[in-house]
Parts: structure tokens; C-alpha cells; sequence
């Protein structure tokens, strides 16, 4: 009687087994390691784009530099500005020059009636120009398409030649030397309108409609739908009015008379003497000058993203 004994461990049997396992695992870890794509980070930087990074460089030196040196211009005492050798970092720091132009030249006063300029008029020009741009976009009639290139026509024109029947027609409605005067004719800008009538016309008519067949009115369709959408359109034609009015010259020069209406940049204006500049002061009120703008870019800039339009809508 024969017993039949069971294989060992290194009988041929299971030996061609797990050789054949081993020869699969292999042959699959070589196909793994050949399809591995190769990483971008072990890759070395084109040509291109180190010459664009390079451009860009130049670009930032050569408008941020004269910033630089204007800003810690302002820092400098009046004997440091024309002192030869130049130095871009003042020896003897002093404000003097930012309490004086606060002090003495009632900068506060200044500063005061152009934020209520472009405060005020920033707020109607993005309200007027989005209604005005849903209108346009939304609406289906003949006339709108010739008012709308009507509207684009203004651009073309200089400013220089709608100041004269502008003057008077502000004159004639007895706002000559306040400031509405400077507000009510900034609320209207071709800009801001081709702004918005752009973006609503991305807006798909089907939000409109099924916003419709639910009930609602034309004004809550355009309050309650759209203009919360058209937010980055709006924060964008914000900043933008924000510095125009801030910035503007010419029209409140032309309308202001009264030293107490004036605004920052007629305040800069009137620290130029007829014979002698004092550049302290002036450097001072002109850093004063720029704060708000900065400020207004660095909150806002963050929220001038775009904007999910197919919000509400089902597939």
C-alpha cells in the first residue's frame, strides 16, 4: 500500500505557480513605470516664459520705481529733496509735510467734499448704467438699438466740447458752485452702459422668462435677479467712477467758485504758488491724495470674479 504524500513547499508544482505570479507582478510593474507620466515640476522652464517673467519684471521697476520714490519723497524734509547726491530713502524722517497740508490748508474740508462727490456720484452711475443696460440688452424694440448707438457716439466726442453747453444747461438749473453740480452730469457714462448691456446679454433668457412665470415684476426680475449677478460688472464700473470723479479737474474748476466746495484735486492745485512751490506740503497732500484709491482697489479687486450665470437654471 502506497501513501501518497503531499508536495513540499519547494516541489515543482507550486514553485511554476508562484514564479508565474511573480513574472505577472514584474511585467505589470514595468508596464506602470514605462506609462508614468513625468511630473511638470522636474520639467525645466521655457524659454518663453522665463523672457515674459523677465518683461513683466521690467514693467513693474519701471512704473512702481518713480511711485516709490515719490511716496518716500514725501517723507523727506524740504532741505533733503534738491540735496545732491539723490537718495531714495530720506536721512531725517519727518511728517511735517502731511500735518501741515491737513492743517493749514484745510485739506480736511477738501478731502471731505470728494468723497461725498464720488461716493454719491459712484453709486447712481453704477445703478443708472445697470438699468440702463438691461434695457438695452433685454428689451426687444427698434428704437433702443439706434438710442444705444446714440449713447456710443458720445464717446467719440473730446470732453473739451460738451463742456460749454454742459456749463450752461448746469448754470440755467441753478447748480453752478455746489456740488451737485459736479455729480448730476458724471452719473451718465457710454462706459458703464456698454458694461452692463454686454454682460446681460450672456444672461440667458430663460432666467428672465421662468422669473416671469413665477410672478414677478419687471423691477424685482432686474433688483432681485440680475443686478446681484452683474456684481462683478458692477464693483469693476465702482472703482472705475470711484477714481474718475476722484481724479476729475477740469469740470469742478469750471463750476466751483466758493474755496469751500472745492474738491482734493483743486486743493492740490492751489498749493502751487505763482512763484514758489512748496514741495513738502505738496508731496505730503498728493500721498494724502492717492490713499483712498489704493484702498478702494485692494478691498474690491478680490470681488471682480466672474459670476455664475446659470445659477437657478436646471439642466
Amino acid at each position: 500500500m502506497t501513501a501518497t504524500l503531499p508536495s513540499a513547499p519547494g516541489a515543482p508544482g507550486t514553485s511554476g505557480a508562484s514564479g508565474a505570479s511573480a513574472t505577472d507582478h514584474k511585467t505589470k510593474t514595468k508596464t506602470k513605470t514605462k506609462t508614468k507620466p513625468a511630473h511638470g515640476g522636474n520639467r525645466a522652464p521655457r524659454p518663453r516664459a522665463i523672457a515674459a517673467t523677465a518683461l513683466l519684471w521690467v514693467f513693474i521697476i519701471a512704473f512702481g520705481f518713480p511711485v516709490l520714490w515719490f511716496v518716500l519723497s514725501a517723507f523727506k524734509p524740504g532741505g533733503e529733496l534738491f540735496s545732491y547726491p539723490l537718495t531714495l530713502l530720506p536721512k531725517n524722517w519727518s511728517v511735517s509735510g502731511f500735518t501741515e497740508a491737513w492743517a493749514s490748508y484745510d485739506f480736511a474740508r477738501y478731502f471731505g467734499n470728494t468723497v461725498i462727490v464720488a461716493l454719491v456720484t459712484t453709486v447712481l452711475t453704477v445703478l443708472a448704467s445697470a438699468a440702463t443696460g438691461y434695457a438695452l440688452a433685454k428689451y426687444d424694440n427698434k428704437w433702443l438699438k439706434v438710442f444705444f448707438v446714440c449713447i456710443l457716439a458720445t464717446t467719440m466726442l473730446p470732453t473739451e466740447v460738451i463742456l460749454a453747453p454742459t456749463f450752461i444747461v448746469i448754470r440755467d438749473l441753478g447748480m453752478y458752485d455746489s456740488l451737485a453740480g459736479i455729480i448730476v452730469p458724471s452719473v451718465i457714462t457710454a462706459t458703464g452702459i456698454f458694461m452692463f448691456r454686454q454682460f446681460f446679454i450672456t444672461v440667458p433668457d430663460d432666467l428672465v422668462e421662468a422669473a416671469r412665470i413665477d410672478g414677478a415684476s419687471e423691477f424685482g426680475i432686474f433688483w432681485r435677479i440680475m443686478l446681484p449677478i452683474s456684481r462683478p460688472i458692477m464693483l469693476t464700473l465702482a472703482i472705475f467712477s470711484f477714481q474718475w470723479r476722484w481724479n476729475d479737474y477740469i469740470w469742478p474748476l469750471l463750476v466751483l467758485n466758493d474755496p469751500h466746495q472745492f474738491t482734493i484735486q483743486i486743493a492740490l492745485q492751489s498749493i502751487v504758488g505763482a512763484e514758489n512751490v512748496n514741495w513738502t506740503v505738496l508731496l505730503g497732500a498728493s500721498v494724502i491724495s492717492i490713499i483712498p484709491l489704493v484702498l478702494i482697489y485692494l478691498v474690491f479687486q478680490k470681488y471682480v470674479n466672474g459670476a455664475d450665470l446659470n445659477a437657478g437654471l436646471k439642466d
